[in-house]
């Protein structure tokens, strides 16, 4: 199940979006993370779909691959989607059995919320899997490049964020190793009262928290026998270059910003 995770894996590609500048990419999400929620009506909430179906698109990647990479955050949305519908008590009344009562609003809101954070989560996957984790160092570097005149720590900042992404899939297949380990010595996950899988999952949580502290010191290790000493000085293989691409998809997304204001109720 775990092994399926595609958040913060990259796949290499020719596409239009593997080819664009990694700060433009990065610009790209921060600016749909706030585009977003120009989006409350159900005319612009469609376009936001083409918008991020086009992308997805540009990428070339297997839809179906998307699809079972994107399953275990699939039930978030679900359940997003089930707690706005029965917990907001708006509008009309569209369905009541016994205690159970689903509005009007509720209904909206539960679809509305739902495919925003299916939006946010399909773009920010696409970043990942289009970005080796050298470019969004040296695209964070860059973009935040001006605070180092404010003695912000600006690399190790980027490195440490982009090091996270990566470790994401790296944690996630470490949980399930020791997730079936646990579940062949007897341990049950799924079954009894709330407080016996609370205390269940402390043979889960101790051994990753050791794995993830133990990957950790092998890397500061490693970058410390390669000459790392910060990135003062430093030099890079590959340059960042902005081309006509880049210039043409920020111009996009702009257009997409203004016309879901124009359309916003």
């Amino acid at each position: 199940m775990m092994d399926s995770i595609i958040i913060g894996k990259y796949v290499p590609g020719q596409s239009l979006i593997h080819r664009m500048d990694a700060r433009a990419k990065l610009l790209l999400i921060f600016a749909f993370v706030f585009i977003v929620f120009f989006a409350n009506n159900l005319f612009t909430y469609l376009i936001l779909g083409i918008f991020t179906i086009t992308i997805v698109a540009l990428t070339k990647l297997p839809i179906r691959f998307l699809v079972k990479g994107l399953k275990p955050v699939l039930w978030i949305i679900l359940f997003t989607f089930v707690l706005h519908l029965f917990v907001t008590k708006e509008g009309e009344l569209l369905f009541q059995l016994g205690f159970i009562s689903i509005y009007e609003e509720g209904l909206k809101q539960g679809i509305f919320i739902s495919l925003r954070f299916l939006y946010l989560i399909l773009m920010t996957t696409i970043l990942t899997l289009t970005t080796t984790p050298i470019e969004i160092t040296d695209g964070m570097e860059s973009l935040l490049g001006p605070l180092k005149k404010i003695g912000l720590p600006v690399h190790e900042l980027a490195l440490m964020m982009s090091i996270s992404l990566r470790f994401i899939p790296t944690l996630m297949e470490e949980t399930d190793k020791i997730l079936k380990a646990q579940m062949a010595r007897g341990v049950d996950f799924t079954s009894g009262p709330i407080k016996d899988r609370f205390k269940a999952v402390v043979p889960l949580l101790v051994p990753l928290f050791i794995s993830a502290f133990k990957r950790a010191e092998e890397l500061a290790t490693a970058m410390e026998a390669r000459g790392y000493k910060g990135g003062e000085g430093r030099t890079k293989l590959r340059q960042l270059q902005w081309t006509g691409l880049d210039t043409i998809m920020m111009i996009m997304l702009v257009a997409l910003g203004i016309v879901l204001l124009y359309l916003r109720t």
